[in-house]
């Protein structure tokens, strides 16, 4: 399987902070908020990524994350020229996708939660259909809406109704099979002129191949899309690493537990790395995997 990570957008809830650079790009506490979607594909054992991006960002995305190989990971960018929504994503990543099943990403959405990593081991299994996740929300409205029979079976998809059915919101975080191109070039614009993922998670539903994960109360999804959401986002990584003694988004951690990389890798990385207390986390790690 391999992972889109679309970071565009212009970002202008989050002016003037966003104006010098992507918003992708920002911190979230002591991390770029790029580094938490990237997090969660590496989760799901994704090793090669497509990062999406403006065209006046792309070079400072190169400079920040590189080709990806310090995390035994294979980055490559794009950038996208218009604006037509997230569906697009597909569209442009035609090449690198290349018939192979995938997920997408949005760049401002965080995920955590224990026994997330499993459920995204699950979730990138070969299988026909996609899967998107559900977390209940207080403004559905914002957001495209799923709902459920009885049973707890999807039974219908909306973009951000006036009346929502639910208060499940359908996050940033999606798996497709092989399909997903194809279908993809069969979406016609919405009234705001956008391919919408919802018209695309429609065409699944009709198949009757859409996979639903709910996310419940042990889960913390964050769409860091305004001043307040990425100063909560932080706030909420301060507190759980400070309360667990771990690194949220850790990437050189993370990497080393899947074996993507060895020791000795993370140890030429930290040869060069400024003396921090994140560089100083790091080399506890090493130390633990000896």
């Amino acid at each position: 399987m391999k992972g889109i990570i679309l970071a565009g957008g212009a970002g202008t809830r989050l002016y003037p902070a966003s104006l010098p650079i992507s918003k992708i790009l920002l911190p979230v506490y002591n991390k770029p908020m790029i580094y938490y979607p990237l997090w969660v594909l590496m989760q799901a054992g994704v090793r090669e990524v497509l990062i999406i991006t403006n065209p006046e960002d792309n070079d400072n995305f190169k400079r920040v994350l590189g080709d990806g190989s310090q995390w035994g990971i294979q980055l490559s960018y794009t950038v996208q020229h218009v604006k037509r929504g997230i569906a697009d994503a597909f569209i442009l990543g035609e090449a690198f996708i290349a018939g192979s099943d995938c997920a997408l990403i949005l760049g401002d959405n965080i995920f955590y939660g224990n026994g997330f990593e499993e459920i995204l081991t699950a979730a990138a299994k070969p299988r026909p259909g996609a899967t998107v996740f559900a977390y209940e929300v207080n403004d559905p409205e914002r957001f495209g809406v799923v709902e459920f029979d009885k049973t707890g079976k999807a039974v219908s998809l909306e973009e951000k109704p006036k009346t929502p059915k639910s208060n499940f919101a359908v996050t940033g975080l999606y798996f497709y099979d092989n399909q997903v191109v194809r279908l993809a070039k069969t979406l016609q614009p919405s009234a705001r002129g956008e391919l919408e993922i919802t018209d695309l998670n429609k065409l699944y539903l009709a198949q009757g191949n859409l996979h639903v994960a709910r996310l419940g109360r042990g889960f913390a999804w964050l769409d860091t899309g305004t001043h307040e959401s990425v100063l909560q986002a932080s706030n909420f990584v301060h507190s759980m690493q400070l309360n667990q003694g771990v690194e949220i988004a850790c990437l050189e951690e993370l990497a080393l537990q899947k074996g993507f990389i060895t020791t000795a890798q993370l140890q030429r990385t930290l040869a060069k790395a400024p003396r921090n207390n994140y560089y100083d986390y790091i080399k506890r790690v090493c130390k633990r995997f000896g």
